[in-house]
């Protein structure tokens, strides 16, 4: 693999967006103060409809309003009030994040539900997914472009020092590839996306953007040369949903970089993992991929396997400190 430059430090960690609690300023204490090189934007879905990722994302839409239908988010004819609340509750929290990451110096990383996810998850005013129409998926992919550029520069108009990392969370990208998402009856599914489509959507994307970004898919089956060939930085998946190193240890090979959620989002036993197993699992990874330890530190994010909105508060800090410790632990090999 030829030399580059990680959007991130060695040996960093993060999280992967979710948070327990209803408490934004809190939330944001905690993800400065554990996650120090590579902080990212909390999300707190227990606030209700708006503070969900469909929700939050659809907030940043240009011109494709979205509105709550029967706890469903479906385009709208006009804004109304549950996305004037999905964008209050976004301009609350990156006040709060103004006001507590003034001062920082770094990167740092902001989710959003990527296109397809997007797609699978909103549904058309007459019913039905968006991901069924491919113009309507292709409307939504060009509307999140440009939407996540206003999102990207508003965070760095309040946070001018840090460097935007972005994360597009996919969890049904390989859905939409295999024609699984199912219809609303549950008794069908919908046609498959083509890769090339899938591939160039996510791209124009990426490229509109126009910062560094990773891609979150936390199910079996990502499809791993798309995303890189896509133009990620890097993906970010659960190592415990890997099956079939092959692929992944083919992408890293080909400079994709890796966010490794390797501590667990519930408490096994009770406790969370301690800094050592934490790295211990994603030293064991890497060493069965072949790759020098050297690169690992570099080319790795630890994180947790996922979210961790399901949480108690006190085991999402003990995790966030575990990746964090873990990820000291990989530099200093």
């Amino acid at each position: 693999m030829s030399d580059q430059g990680w959007p991130w430090p060695a040996g960093a960690a993060t999280g992967i967006g979710s948070l327990p609690g209803t408490d934004i300023a809190e939330a944001q204490r905690v993800v400065l103060g554990e996650l120090p090189a590579l902080p990212h934007l909390p999300e707190l879905p227990a606030r209700g409809p708006g503070a969900d990722v469909i929700g939050r994302t659809a907030g940043l839409l240009v011109e494709l309003p979205v509105e709550l239908y029967a706890a469903r988010w479906r385009v709208a004819p006009r804004p109304g009030k549950d996305l004037r609340r999905a964008r209050d509750l976004m301009e609350r929290d990156l006040d709060q994040l103004a006001e507590q990451a003034e001062e920082y110096a770094g990167p740092l990383k902001i989710q959003a539900a990527g296109p397809f996810t997007l797609a699978a998850s909103v549904e058309l005013p007459i019913g039905g997914r968006m991901v069924r129409d491919p113009g309507a998926v292709r409307d939504l992919a060009g509307s999140l472009a440009e939407g996540l550029r206003g999102h990207v520069e508003a965070v760095a108009r309040r946070v001018p020092r840090a460097s935007v990392l972005l994360q597009l969370d996919e969890p049904s990208l390989p859905a939409a590839l295999a024609g699984r998402v199912p219809t609303e009856s549950g008794f069908g599914t919908y046609r498959a996306v083509e890769s090339e489509v899938a591939r160039a959507l996510l791209r124009g994307v990426i490229e509109a953007v126009g910062v560094p970004t990773v891609v979150h898919c936390c199910a079996p089956d990502v499809p791993l040369e798309l995303i890189r060939s896509a133009g990620a930085a890097g993906v970010a998946l659960d190592l415990s949903l890997v099956t079939d190193l092959d692929p992944l240890g083919e992408a890293i090979d080909a400079g994709l970089g890796l966010l490794a959620g390797a501590a667990p989002t519930t408490p096994s036993g009770g406790r969370a993992p301690t800094s050592a197993q934490v790295a211990d699992r994603v030293r064991a990874v890497w060493d069965r991929l072949g790759f020098a330890r050297r690169q690992l530190a570099e080319q790795v994010v630890v994180t947790p396997a996922c979210g961790l909105a399901g949480a108690t508060p006190a085991y999402a800090r003990a995790v966030l400190s575990a990746c964090r410790d873990a990820g000291r632990r990989l530099l200093e090999e």
